[in-house]
């Protein structure tokens, strides 16, 4: 259901047609029709306080302006992806997920240059939604996010952790007369069985890396 394209430091998710696509992306947020979302990687360093990001990424989106866009600084190469059926409908997930700048909902913690990770999800469904229903549905989708965060057991100062101070959710699926997409209805079971899954595996796979990365450090 998306067809993911990596062409570094883009990682490219292609929708079978145009969709409506519910957003808080840095570009292309709220409500826009299109069957492209990128993913763009930048450095920890290239993040500065004062740099113009919005007017940078902009440009860099002048390749596909129709498009949602998402940064982060994850490796776009570790992209995971879900997918899921309940009953007729279908559902699909691609996740990068990164926890350097992890939070517990509730209580931040001291913002700090080098601390980013970002957790950047798109889900997909082919069922036929209002807009009240698809803001419903990307509930769903963040439900499942913390709870795939959850899973990986990460803890902090201020709690366990349940997501980054930087996450970006995208869900799309057709304009419809859907009324409903909560936990009890097959789309709300199909978005948080595929985004949960998708989560769940790249936190697993953030912890192996930071827990490598500690053992690199340590041996000099």
């Amino acid at each position: 259901m998306i067809e993911v394209a990596l062409d570094r430091p883009w990682l490219a998710a292609r929708l079978p047609a145009p969709m409506r696509i519910l957003s808080h992306a840095p570009y292309g947020a709220g409500y826009r029709t299109t069957d492209t979302v990128l993913w763009r990687e930048v450095r920890n360093a290239d993040l500065t306080p004062d740099f113009p990001v919005e007017d940078w990424f902009a440009d860099q989106m002048a390749r596909a302006p129709g498009a949602v866009g998402m940064l982060t600084s994850r490796d776009v190469g570790t992209w995971r992806q879900a997918a899921a059926q309940v009953q007729d409908i279908r559902a699909a997930c691609v996740v990068t997920l990164g926890l350097s700048n992890a939070e517990s909902v509730g209580r931040r913690l001291p913002w700090h240059p080098a601390d980013y990770g970002t957790i950047n999800i798109l889900a997909a469904t082919d069922a036929a939604l209002t807009e009240t229903a698809q803001l419903e549905a990307l509930t769903i989708a963040v439900q499942a996010r913390t709870a795939g965060v959850m899973a990986a057991g990460l803890m902090l100062a201020t709690g366990q952790a349940t997501g980054t101070g930087t996450d970006c959710l995208a869900l799309a699926c057709k304009a419809g007369q859907g009324r409903y997409a909560g936990l009890h209805t097959a789309v709300g079971e199909a978005i948080g069985a595929c985004v949960r899954q998708a989560v769940e595996a790249a936190a697993a796979d953030w912890v192996a890396w930071r827990d490598a990365e500690r053992a690199r450090r340590s041996r000099g």
